[in-house]
């Protein structure tokens, strides 16, 4: 069950290519059972639909867009150009540069049309970036969050406790 029932993340990319990669946005937000839409919108195959998602989707009720796209990798830039929400761009391996290419077309945003950027294919920051986005206004969220730190300390915790034992 999410925390709301309509969708307060979009999770677009410019190919179905590029939903191994996205998947896990969608796995952070199901983890914090925050609602979420996941769409194709192509900056360069569908650009009139890309526009029209872009103006309408905060008046759907969507407050943080993840988007994903390889190589030219214009489709976050696009995105934040015509919406007023937060968008965070993931850029996606596609061909020979690894990624390179298109984290740096997100990266690269001229002054006033901001991105936020995660690595090269880790859309789980992505959805984790939305996540802490929306804890700002929701303290049940807040909280999730901390405990999720929490647990990631213990995992550090628990590798070195295993690590000493291995050398004993």
């Amino acid at each position: 069950m999410s925390l709301s029932k309509k969708p307060l993340v979009a999770i677009i990319m410019g190919s179905k290519t590029d939903l191994k990669v996205m998947q896990a946005a969608e796995d952070a937000l199901t983890e914090f059972k925050i609602s979420f839409i996941t769409k194709i919108v192509s900056a360069h195959r569908t650009p009139e639909e890309m526009f029209d998602f872009s103006k309408k989707a905060h008046l759907q009720g969507i407050e943080v867009i993840i988007a994903g796209a390889g190589g030219a990798a214009h489709l976050p830039g696009m995105v934040a150009c015509l919406t007023p929400l937060p968008v965070i761009g993931v850029p996606v391996t596609v061909g020979g540069l690894k990624g390179i290419d298109a984290l740096l077309s997100i990266a690269q945003m001229p002054k006033g049309v901001p991105v936020a950027t995660v690595a090269v294919d880790n859309a789980y920051n992505a959805g984790l970036l939305a996540v802490r986005i929306l804890g700002l206004k929701n303290i049940n969220l807040s909280k999730k969050i901390e405990s999720h730190q929490k647990k990631q300390k213990l995992k550090v915790k628990s590798m070195n406790a295993e690590l000493k034992k291995k050398k004993k």
